[in-house]
């Protein structure tokens, strides 16, 4: 694998911003988008693939009778373009044990919070709920664990005292725009990979939170 040739698939389930991000860092980070693949055919993300001339996907979870059967479907799909790197960019499919054991240390996703806290759904509406101070997004390695998988790369956002969920939630997005395609070009240049169920960048183990960016 070299810098300037690093081939990812990224999943997604709807807008697709995200993607957008990695489709207009691609050249500058080193790496190429191989196919997007998306389990819900009005998914936006898929336009704006196929803008970008990017070969595109659909794999409907509701024509499988269960999640390992989609996944095991998924991965033959993944398997077809021989990615480096699998990038999860709102694919809202929880994965099953089997299918990220198969990608084991390949896997990229982004959490709207400062992992380990506030893992899940609902998360802008939850650090409004306990009045945080800080809060913000973070790119990990996907295991078994829900949102539970070493952390690369964080983007710390100060909560303001007037804030709103959508208000929050615009200034996370923004710093997601930012770190995906930062920690995808770390991956493309071999700079960072997943060993001992930690993240290492640059041959240094990374602590709980990753690599940390404070934002006004």
């Amino acid at each position: 694998m070299t810098a300037s040739h690093c081939p990812i698939v990224v999943l997604i389930s709807g807008n697709g911003s995200n993607l957008q991000a990695l489709i207009d860092a691609r050249t500058t980070g080193g790496f190429t988008i191989s196919a997007v693949i998306s389990n819900k055919a009005d998914a936006y993300g898929l336009e704006r693939a196929a803008k970008a001339g990017i070969p595109t996907r659909i794999l409907d979870h509701r024509e499988y009778p269960d999640r390992e059967s989609f996944d095991k479907q998924l991965a033959q799909e993944i398997d077809a373009f021989s990615p480096q790197l699998l990038v999860l960019a709102g694919f809202m499919r929880i994965l099953s044990a089997q299918f990220v054991q198969h990608f084991a240390g390949r896997v990229l996703n982004i959490h709207p919070s400062l992992l380990p806290n506030y893992r899940g759904t609902h998360t802008h509406e939850r650090v409004l709920v306990a009045r945080e101070t800080q809060h913000g997004v973070s790119v990990h390695f996907v295991t078994e664990e829900l949102d539970g998988g070493p952390v690369v790369l964080q983007a710390v956002v100060p909560v303001l005292p007037n804030d709103t969920r959508d208000s929050l939630a615009a200034r996370v997005a923004r710093q997601e725009h930012l770190i995906y395609p930062k920690a995808v070009s770390w991956f493309a240049a071999g700079r960072l990979h997943m060993q001992d169920n930690a993240a290492w960048l640059d041959g240094q183990r990374l602590g709980n939170t990753g690599i940390r960016e404070y934002t006004q």
